[in-house]
């Protein structure tokens, strides 16, 4: 008799061949072929991401997500089959005064060193997995274009914007572990939205929970900075002359912290350290505020509030979202974008009427973004059909198309109809451009937040900006 067999000496099996009869059952073959399978696809797709084989985000989560978890699975229907064999067949348990392990049994200790081996490789696999989707998940891929259709706008924003190369992450999640937490339990939230198709569309704003600026923003712009003022050019076209550009030259006083006089001065006052602004808006999306309060370094407090009775929301204090609300989803205005395709002539203005057929395009309802990279170009043509002549159009039809193409590329970075987001649908709260709307510098600087004692909060224009010596 082999040595093997030698432990049976009390005539019950050794615990090896009670193992091995233990996975050797049909779930218990089920389980270490799912395993072996799984495992291997793991390996291979973890070496295909690491080596830039694989692109498609869909991919990447069946790679670090459900295929560890299969492998999970099958290795946990091995003890799951060991179990019910040794409930329904065992007469004698391995837990018995039989069951022993002899280190001096080469068998035992072949049987040993393998199953430390396999355990070894088992947690590097999967601390190898844990690793790539905790970074994946962190990527602006991963949040962009797995909820494809929720994210698409955002992510398409995000990535034309001055801060693209800056990870959603740094932005929307706090800093630590209670931040990471945070968000990826926010996360099961909206994947159970996205599942159940209750998101909101559009996605409004702001978005209430993001960490405060200092833990964010303030990483690289940090609020001692002295920005001075700055010449802008304002350039716009109208219907009746499309050639030629108006220009608005205005000289900003951004301001900040002046390190001459040591003083905090401009537009960025607001982000002086020494003063706290708190507000109270009067509507969600904070296009309309009730009153605020500045509290300065000596513990003086100063309060604005308007006329009447007003149903304030709870207290906010103010930092860098609530002007720059849009410093990374910057969705455009479709006058802007017509009259800069037409200052990069990107729009031919030759073509008589080209401004007006070009914004009558980008403000068409169309039913998909399918039906508008379509229709685009057909649209175009009948107006300048009914403008300037069929001969006219095919006369100049390549120079039409160019013009259909960029007009066609403008509507799909900006338009979602199936998100319900259209032309203003996000609007920026820099400046006083959309006032009307309820947006911008006027919400407070409005001449009628008033003190008890008569101070309002003034709307004096040489705050802000002056006209170019």
């Amino acid at each position: 008799m082999s040595e093997r067999n030698t432990d049976n000496s009390n005539g019950s099996q050794s615990w090896w061949a009670q193992l091995r009869a233990s996975y050797a059952t049909p779930l218990g073959m089920i389980g270490v072929g799912i395993t072996t399978i799984f495992f291997i696809l793991t390996v291979m797709g973890i070496a295909a991401h690491t080596a830039g084989m694989i692109q498609n985000p869909y991919a990447v989560i069946i790679t670090i997500i459900l295929f560890p978890t299969c492998m999970f699975f099958g290795l946990l229907l091995v003890p799951i089959a060991a179990l019910l064999r040794r409930r329904k067949m065992f007469s004698r348990s391995l837990a018995q005064s039989d069951f022993t392990i002899n280190l001096g049994n080469e068998h035992h200790r072949k049987v040993i060193l393998l199953l430390l081996v396999l355990s070894v490789i088992n947690i590097a696999l999967f601390t190898t997995v844990i690793y790539q989707g905790y970074h994946y998940m962190d990527k602006p891929a991963f949040c962009g274009t797995v909820c494809h259709t929720i994210m698409a706008p955002e992510y398409t924003a995000h990535e034309r914007s001055p801060h693209a190369d800056v990870a959603c992450v740094e932005c929307h999640i706090g800093p630590g572990i209670g931040g990471f937490l945070k968000a990826k339990f926010s996360g099961l939230r909206q994947l159970a939205d996205l599942v159940t198709g209750s998101y909101h569309r559009p996605i409004p704003t702001p978005v209430h929970n993001l960490p405060p600026a200092a833990s964010t923003c303030e990483k690289c712009h940090w609020p001692q900075r002295y920005f001075g003022d700055k010449k802008k050019v304002f350039i716009k076209y109208s219907n009746k002359d499309q050639k030629t550009p108006e220009k608005q030259e205005v000289v900003l006083h951004l301001g900040g912290h002046d390190p001459v006089s040591d003083r905090f001065k401009g537009v960025h006052w607001h982000a002086n350290p020494d003063i706290q602004i708190y507000y109270q808006p009067l509507k969600a999306d904070l296009t309309k505020i009730g009153a605020v309060k500045v509290v300065r370094a000596n513990g003086t407090v100063k309060m604005f509030t308007l006329g009447g009775k007003k149903k304030n929301l709870p207290w906010r204090q103010m930092d860098c979202i609530d002007c720059h609300n849009r410093p990374t989803h910057i969705f455009n205005d479709p006058v802007k974008r017509v009259d800069f395709g037409l200052y990069s002539k990107k729009i031919d203005a030759e073509i008589p009427g080209i401004r007006q057929d070009s914004l009558t395009v980008l403000r068409n309802q169309y039913k998909t973004r399918e039906e508008a990279g379509k229709e685009i170009l057909p649209d175009l043509k009948k107006l300048q059909e009914k403008r300037n002549g069929k001969n006219f159009v095919n006369q100049n039809e390549k120079v039409i198309a160019k013009t259909a193409a960029y007009l066609k590329e403008e509507y799909l970075a900006n338009i979602w109809p199936k998100m319900k987001i259209s032309w203003g649908t996000y609007r920026s709260e820099i400046g006083h451009q959309h006032a009307d709307k309820g947006f911008g510098c006027f919400r407070c600087h409005d001449e009628e937040h008033m003190t008890e004692s008569g101070d309002t909060i003034t709307q004096d224009c040489g705050l802000c900006h002056k006209e170019p010596e």
